[in-house]
């Protein structure tokens, strides 16, 4: 139970400072800010009501995001998150999420993380069962956007793949992914709406991984068991593209 008027620290929130009051969460902003705030409101207007409302700013300089009701699902994962039925919805969700985001893509600089070529949509960065919102086992939400830039719809859908199939060496799913992978991929793909082949897909994951990877170095100084992270992505990116066999899409 939160008291209404004490501000609480919550977990996750690996790249900034995140507290809760109340029915409202407060986070450090900076020079991207504006644009994330901007396209949180077009998806507000589109009617995708799973994602936090911004509602000001404080005192101190930081954001008033509404509280998003549910829990996101924390690592070692639930059984149940590796049912067929999260693989749609997250899908959709995604899917729906790029479709409102069209206006704001057109926005090519202020963003925190890279543009990168095609711009299709604005990509959430980061859309992967942590911050996912589930109430009783059925998605209702998604989290953390602070991380949004323009992209290709693919460069999201590859990483969603990634976690939910799923691909990363140390997912420890509770069922036989190499028996379940191709009925679960045509899964995604299908609730997605997407004609990229699972070769793109394959090699879009290696592309992904390689910028996280990067991306992990980079910030180890301050976190150094982010090394073992990039280190997993970049075998987990050589295992994907050797599947992708040659396949080609623009580079990240």
């Amino acid at each position: 139970m939160h008291d209404e008027a004490m501000e609480h620290v919550l977990s996750g929130g690996n790249t900034n400072d995140v507290t809760r009051v109340g029915r409202e969460v407060r986070r450090s902003t900076g020079t991207w800010t504006p644009n994330i705030h901007a396209l949180l409101a077009e998806l507000h207007q589109a009617g995708i009501d799973g994602v936090p409302q911004v509602l000001g700013m404080t005192a101190d300089g930081r954001e008033r995001l509404s509280f998003v009701e549910g829990s996101v699902a924390h690592y070692p994962l639930p059984e149940w998150l590796w049912e067929d039925s999260i693989l749609v919805s997250a899908a959709r969700l995604l899917r729906r999420i790029h479709d409102a985001s069209v206006v704001s893509a057109r926005t090519t600089t202020g963003w925190r993380m890279p543009v990168r070529e095609p711009i299709e949509v604005v990509c959430h960065n980061d859309f992967a069962p942590y911050n996912l919102v589930f109430e009783d086992r059925v998605l209702v939400g998604v989290i953390d956007f602070d991380m949004a830039a323009p992209g290709p719809r693919l460069w999201d859908l590859a990483y969603l793949a990634y976690r939910l199939i799923p691909y990363v060496e140390d997912a420890e799913a509770p069922i036989d992914v190499q028996t379940a992978e191709p009925a679960r991929l045509a899964t995604l793909l299908s609730a997605y709406g997407t004609d990229a082949s699972v070769e793109s897909l394959w090699a879009m994951i290696a592309l992904r991984l390689d910028a996280l990877a990067r991306h992990s170095r980079a910030e180890s100084d301050n976190r150094p068991e982010l090394l073992a992270h990039a280190a997993m992505y970049e075998r987990d990116a050589a295992r994907m593209r050797a599947r992708a066999g040659g396949r080609q899409v623009p580079a990240a």
